[in-house]
């Protein structure tokens, strides 16, 4: 009998057929791979019949041994550039985002509706154009349009994310913390909102580390990120040498930090939520509404409210 019921367990022609086609794919797949390795490492010709060396040859990757290349490269091209945009479009975007979730729940109509049209307008421009519109209207260098353009994008984004995380709660969340006696905006900030927030947290962070990528848009209004320093290092080491070799290092580095945050998301996804910030009364309702045990207030053990047992 079959241990699942989604499909039958396959018999052994099946298995036999399953082990050939990944025998031959593997092979076809390191073929391509060592193919790609040795044509990289053959010379090649160029259409002005220059003959340029290997991708691995020594002399298109000496300028690596460059201290003021790395210093180029990653304290002005990756530390000032393009983290010092993404923390701070970063920060923005997240309390943009929270912004924009407790607008679109909001009870009013008069502020849900007009938040509704604007998280819509932010997430459906493109964000180069809002580079261009705000450099070019708002009159703000290249460093402010990306920071904003980045900023209400991936706000508008994580705004919605953290909204249908606040709806996919159940019910019984905000009626338990109402009857507890908090204030509807306390309930929604001790109770909806950081359940919410934990659970898309991996959706933030995947947002973020897109908005990490997209801050090499930051090269069309004349920013100087990792892209274009890359780009004017290319000039100066010579671009039918070094270029190849510059876009392996740019890329490697772009994995690395992207990686790091990612490992960052999920550790900081499986510490338990903290309770420091709120009052020890508030956390005891909290627990209770978590755990769905009865609540029993002051006034339900004394109904005259004067401090009799």
């Amino acid at each position: 009998m079959s241990a699942s019921v989604l499909y039958d367990a396959p018999g052994p022609k099946t298995r036999a057929r399953s082990r050939l086609i990944s025998y031959i794919s593997f092979t076809v797949i390191v073929g391509a791979f060592v193919w790609l390795i040795v044509a990289l490492a053959l010379p090649r010709t160029t259409v002005n019949g220059v003959v340029l060396t290997g991708v691995f040859s020594p002399e298109r990757w000496e300028f690596a041994l460059d201290v003021q290349f790395w210093r180029r490269l990653l304290i002005d091209g990756l530390l000032m550039g393009t983290l010092r945009v993404a923390a701070l479009a970063a920060v923005l975007a997240v309390l943009i985002g929270v912004a924009f979730s407790f607008g679109r729940t909001a009870r009013s109509v008069v502020i849900r509706v007009p938040v509704a049209i604007i998280l819509e307008l932010f997430r459906g421009m493109p964000v180069l154009l809002m580079m261009l519109f705000i450099l070019l209207v708002m009159r703000t260098n290249g460093y402010w349009a990306a920071v904003w353009a980045l900023a209400v994008y991936n706000g508008a984004i994580i705004g919605e994310a953290l909204r249908s995380g606040i709806a996919a709660l159940p019910r019984g969340q905000r009626e338990a913390g109402l009857s507890l006696g908090l204030t509807p905006f306390k309930t929604r900030m001790l109770i909806e909102f950081p359940q919410a927030f934990r659970q898309m947290l991996p959706i933030i962070v995947a947002q973020l580390v897109v908005l990490l990528k997209d801050t090499s848009l930051a090269y069309i209004v004349a920013y100087p990120e990792i892209l274009r320093i890359s780009q004017q290092l290319r000039d100066f080491y010579g671009s039918t040498t070094v270029s190849f070799s510059l876009f392996t290092i740019v890329l490697v580095i772009y994995l690395a930090v992207n990686l790091a945050l990612s490992a960052f998301a999920r550790w900081l996804a499986r510490r338990p939520a903290s309770a420091s910030s709120i009052s020890q009364a508030d956390a005891h309702a909290i627990d209770l509404v978590a755990t769905g045990a009865d609540v029993v207030t002051d006034e339900d053990k004394n109904p005259f409210g004067d401090g009799r047992r």
